[in-house]
């Protein structure tokens, strides 16, 4: 059975995740996924994103998350659940 449920999760990537196109090449993937919300770098050198969509797009984002574009290196990603926002698009902060 296929959920059509709507989660959100926060997605804390780390590693050489900017200055690689990190954020452009989750809002490519979020907007093929079917994800919405947003991608931010962080002052620490992390990239965070907020990302809703159903079990199965959340499933698929996730894991490009853990290997990014092709000039990133992800060494950690760390996934909290929190409260849907209804984010209409996924965009750039």
């Amino acid at each position: 059975m296929i959920s059509n449920s709507l989660y959100h999760k926060n997605i804390r990537i780390s590693g050489r995740v900017q200055g690689v196109g990190f954020r452009y090449a989750a809002r490519n993937m979020a907007s093929s996924s079917g994800i919405r919300g947003f991608v931010k770098n962080l002052s620490n050198g992390d990239v965070l994103i907020e990302a809703e969509g159903n079990q199965a797009e959340i499933d698929t984002f996730i894991a490009w998350c853990r290997q990014g574009p092709p000039r990133a290196r992800v060494d950690h990603v760390d996934i909290s659940e929190s409260q849907v926002s209804g984010y209409q698009e996924f965009f750039i902060k």
